[in-house]
């Protein structure tokens, strides 16, 4: 079988290797594709594999012999699953490889918005350290994490292990979440209890708001001026979900305006980031690169369950279909 990586850079930048692929068939790895350039490099083959190159309708019905198409993610949007299905073709994602990675980078952000360690490290290779007349100093308030809540918004395996880790810190852990009934619930250690609260509680009793909610039509901008008005004006807002789960704009007016203390964001509405973005520039908003997914560790196993997820597709018995 002819199988074809359309964009493999973001996945394997050169520290991994396409050979669990290169068992089960001719592989041909492009770092990127352009729209224009899809049609002609999978034409004739039976397996594709994507990240974010989209495979529309007309792409699949100019490629007879498409008969697979891998998603290297766990979101699978940019595949037309209807035209998919009418033309016979399977469907598979990766799910759950990146739930301690995007669980870590989340507490990642919570800890620099309440450390601020970039911000004093450069201060210190800057001289001020040096220059000054105490044994220490601080540019930001520091917080602690004990005794602060968190709010988690959708609770899968990345809102869950999430809420662990803000337990370990001593935090206690609100839920909200259309899949559970409200009341209190086992914590994710030992003698700790989350409890699940609609929405409009959470925001309000929250230190930090943290979404880990897939993109819907119902959810699409879910945080504006409206539910930040709701949040406590010391309180945060992180988002390693989606980007358009946030009105941008509305972000950006609630922090200048102090109607929230700031946010970390490792989304974008457009991505790559605008360099118009309303995130941008804003001092207590704190934006990295999609990257909360991109461990080592978590692009190894994307990788093996991938390959698997072809392997299984060629022996008849596919696993993690989503054209169903």
């Amino acid at each position: 079988m002819k199988i074809v990586i359309l964009d493999g850079y973001t996945e394997n930048p050169g520290d991994l290797s396409w050979s669990r692929f290169e068992e089960l068939g001719e592989v041909t790895v492009y770092e990127r594709t352009e729209e224009a350039q899809i049609v002609e490099r999978i034409s004739d083959a039976g397996a594709v594999l994507t990240n974010k190159t989209p495979i529309t309708a007309r792409t699949m019905e100019a490629c007879e012999n498409l008969r697979y198409i891998g998603v290297l993610a766990t979101g699978y949007n940019v595949v037309d699953l209807t035209a998919a299905k009418q033309n016979g073709i399977t469907v598979t994602n990766v799910p759950a490889y990146s739930t301690d990675s995007v669980a870590q980078h989340t507490m990642a952000l919570i800890l620099e918005l309440c450390n601020h360690v970039g911000s004093h490290q450069e201060s210190v290779q800057a001289g001020e350290w040096v220059r000054s007349r105490d044994f220490c100093y601080w540019r930001h308030p520091i917080i602690e994490l004990a005794g602060k809540t968190l709010g988690i918004v959708g609770y899968g395996s990345i809102g869950r292990r999430t809420a662990g880790l803000a337990e370990a810190f001593g935090m206690n852990v609100l839920v909200a979440s259309g899949h559970l009934p409200p009341g209190n619930m086992p914590g994710e250690l030992p003698g700790r209890t989350a409890r699940v609260v609609e929405l409009e509680e959470l925001l309000g009793c929250s230190d930090f708001v943290s979404l880990h909610c897939p993109l819907t039509e119902k959810n699409k901008y879910m945080i504006n001026r409206t539910s930040l008005e709701k949040m406590k004006k010391n309180a945060y807002l992180i988002n390693t979900s989606r980007g358009p789960l946030v009105c941008e704009q509305d972000l950006r007016e609630a922090v200048l305006n102090g109607t929230i203390a700031g946010a970390a964001v490792d989304v974008a509405e457009t991505e790559p980031m605008r360099e118009d973005s309303p995130l941008l520039g804003v001092e207590n908003i704190l934006v990295t690169p999609h990257i909360a997914w991109a461990s080592k560790e978590a692009r190894e196993r994307l990788m093996e369950i991938a390959a698997d997820n072809l392997k299984q597709y060629m022996a008849g018995s596919p696993v993690h279909v989503v054209t169903i």
